[in-house]
């Protein structure tokens, strides 16, 4: 489905009963294809939605309150726009389900139908705040006047060889559909050629006035490092502030490393 034809930025009612209809799944394939990316993905991963304002009743009337972890796998062809999904998971606030296990069945088969390959659901998963490892780079000294994005501003050692996390809490992009702000925390882990810190924190600025999903915006990412720094190994995760009670977390790596999902001071 195209993104432009999605509830995003129309005007929309929000259904008050089961509504699994109000999920609208987008293609990844479009932006893959404008990232280089294509079919053949050079990276796993997995994207992670916390949704914090779930609510159904029991067979009591009464209502039950819950918090959501879903995974979405990287290599699904689909992703779920986000305010559909804010649709889809309010309109269970008049329902009624039996338990929480019936809840969790709905939203896994709901989800993993709209998005083409199985989504993982999960109930009140620990929601410690945690520090991202590795060094911040948002102190660096540097100029910056790039704000769209330009993968030229990277640069690496090939004479220094690392291993190395860095970090920033300056990621910024625009939604490609209604232009608003998506803030967030990017991470970038991988071993091989000393990546520049300031050049890589002028590079994540040059995505300020960029349009595009959370998920595409970090896909873009680990292939522009990945070609441009030339890493053995790579992992690339972000950590986007919520809207609408839902926060996006992708994550892609060449490594076979495994996500954490601990919430940031921001989330």
């Amino acid at each position: 489905m195209s993104v432009h034809n999605s509830p995003l930025g129309q005007e929309a009612g929000y259904p008050q009963t089961y509504a699994p209809e109000a999920l609208y799944p987008i293609a990844r394939i479009d932006a893959r294809n404008d990232a280089g990316i294509g079919y053949s993905l050079p990276f796993d991963g997995v994207d992670i939605w916390n949704a914090w304002e779930l609510s159904w009743l029991n067979d009591n009337g009464v209502p039950q309150a819950a918090t959501l972890e879903l995974r979405v796998p990287a290599d699904s062809p689909n992703l779920v726009e986000s305010k559909s999904l804010k649709l889809y998971l309010g309109s269970f606030a008049m329902s009624t389900f039996a338990d929480r296990a019936d809840v969790q069945e709905a939203i896994e088969t709901d989800l993993s139908a709209a998005a083409g390959a199985p989504v993982v659901v999960t109930f009140d998963c620990d929601a410690a705040i945690a520090e991202l490892p590795g060094s911040c780079i948002d102190s660096i000294a540097t100029q910056c006047d790039a704000y769209h994005v330009n993968p030229d501003l990277l640069d690496a050692n090939p004479e220094d060889v690392v291993k190395e996390c860095l970090h920033t809490h300056l990621l910024r992009s625009l939604c490609p559909v209604t232009g608003q702000p998506d803030l967030g925390s990017l991470q970038v882990c991988y071993s091989g050629p000393r990546i520049d810190p300031a050049a890589l924190l002028r590079y994540v600025v040059s995505f300020r006035e960029h349009n595009d999903f959370h998920e595409a915006c970090v896909e873009r990412i680990f292939v522009d490092i990945l070609e441009r720094c030339c890493p053995q190994e790579l992992t690339v995760a972000a950590r986007y502030q919520r809207r609408g009670g839902i926060d996006i977390n992708p994550f892609r790596t060449n490594a076979g490393n495994k996500p954490e999902n601990r919430r940031l001071w921001r989330q």
